[in-house]
């Protein structure tokens, strides 16, 4: 029987199977879930459900020989087109399974692909997509009824021999190589424009796929991207501008969700467009409270973090949904693992404030709050503060201004030594201090942060 390994996996009738490698403890009632939410995703139509528990899966075909029978029996019984596994397989035992059952298989890693690939929009996205299918395809040539290119053999056209098989994975290897090379191009030029904005905070929304990040970024800066309950509805990074309290305006951006073993092709392919998130000043990471496995999304998004080398990062963890939880007992069990998380409810509104608040003293660590004393007329260091700082008040006294304001060290430097300036620690009632000498605060003379900070 010849499978036809081209054919979309949209509209066909699927069986899921899943296979608990040395789990220990008791499974989730449904651990086939979230596969069907990327069946879903994908437009499958789920059919059937098969689950088994090994200690080690089999090397020839994952699941065990029983099981491969019941498969079978399963995928005739329900008239179903493919096999989605909730595991990573070899080529050789997609192959075996194929063979066994007599119908394709997916395995989880092909299945987000499809994803992805259906959902990519942007030039970018679909550079991004398309190499990691290629790196994914390439070592399974052998297994697919199909090329990837077409070469006609006949006269004038035969070749000194080269097999079908070895045309196709050295033109794959060549595309993999042209693709690999433009999207370092694009994320060099991505690197370079996020650096242009360094005279503005950026904090940037990561997360499990379908955690509320999308819905979370309209409610704050009253945009109106794409957001919907389905996983990976977003895949290409939008920036928009949120008006932060107490702090002023700052970029927000949105980009692509993250889901547990998330294939490392896509990872490596994404690169650019994670830009954003590797160069924010702070990450919102942004669960699903109301999950069941919220605990392990969150350890998820982390090891994706640290596969991208940004868990270092300052992060500020969101536990969204709240009004979904059935009961309270579960955001306190949260809020016990992670004391420093802020509960809120993007869709409702809850918790929106005590948000920002906490995204501003988070922005605020390594800042200075100062008094700037100097004459009004003195336009250039008006126009300096508004543009590196955020200038929170002005008080005039006659010919005089004082400009209280939040600024980075290294933007106070330039201009704390010139005479015609009284630079302070702002408080409520204080006594300027002249420029050309030295602070009470010693921070403020070189622009080094707090001992504390």
């Amino acid at each position: 029987m010849e499978i036809n390994r081209e054919a979309g996996t949209a509209g066909e009738r699927a069986v899921l199977v899943g296979v608990m490698v040395d789990e220990r403890g008791p499974i989730a009632d449904d651990p086939l879930e979230e596969l069907a939410d990327l069946a879903a995703s994908a437009g499958v139509i789920v059919v059937g459900k098969l689950t088994q528990r090994r200690l080690t899966p089999d090397s020839a075909t994952y699941l065990g020989k029983g099981k491969v029978e019941e498969l079978k029996l399963l995928v005739e019984a329900e008239d179903a087109d493919v096999a989605v596994f909730d595991n990573n397989l070899s080529p050789a035992q997609i192959r075996n399974l194929e063979q066994g059952i007599g119908v394709k298989v997916l395995d989880r890693t092909e299945l987000i692909l499809d994803i992805f690939a259906g959902r990519a929009k942007t030039h970018e996205a679909r550079l991004a997509v398309e190499l990691a299918q290629l790196e994914y395809s390439l070592p399974r040539l052998k297994r697919m009824w199909t090329h990837l290119s077409r070469i006609k053999m006949g006269i004038g056209m035969r070749g000194p021999g080269e097999k079908q098989l070895e045309v196709d994975r050295r033109l794959a290897e060549k595309k993999i190589h042209d693709l690999k090379m433009e999207l370092q191009g694009i994320e060099r030029r991505k690197e370079r424009q996020v650096a242009t904005r360094s005279d503005r905070k950026t904090v940037s929304l990561c997360g499990y796929t379908n955690a509320g990040k999308s819905t979370l970024l309209n409610k704050l800066t009253g945009a109106d991207e794409y957001a919907k309950d389905q996983l990976f509805a977003t895949l290409d990074t939008r920036t928009r501008r949120w008006h932060l309290p107490g702090w002023g305006p700052v970029l927000l951006s949105d980009t692509v969700g993250f889901i547990r073993d998330l294939p490392h092709e896509l990872v490596a392919g994404f690169k650019a467009t994670l830009e954003e998130t590797r160069q924010a000043d702070l990450l919102l990471h942004i669960a699903d409270a109301s999950h069941p496995q919220a605990e392990e999304q969150i350890a998820a998004v982390y090891t994706v973090l640290e596969e991208l080398g940004i868990q270092a990062k300052d992060t500020l963890l969101v536990l969204n949904k709240i009004d979904s939880l059935p009961e309270r007992g579960r955001l306190d069990n949260l809020l016990s693992k992670y004391p420093q998380a802020v509960p809120i409810s993007a869709r409702a509104g809850t918790g929106l404030p005590q948000l920002a608040k906490a995204v501003s003293d988070a922005l605020s660590r390594g800042f200075r709050d100062v008094d700037v004393e100097t004459d009004v007329g003195n336009g250039r260091i008006l126009a300096y503060l508004a543009a590196h700082g955020e200038v929170l008040s002005r008080q005039f006294h006659d010919d005089r201004v004082v400009v209280h304001c939040r600024i980075a060290p290294e933007h106070l430097g330039p201009i704390q030594r010139d005479p015609a300036l009284l630079i302070r620690p702002h408080t409520a009632n204080g006594h300027a201090i002249p420029a050309n000498e030295t602070p009470a605060d010693p921070a403020l003379a070189n622009g080094a942060p707090h001992a504390d900070e």
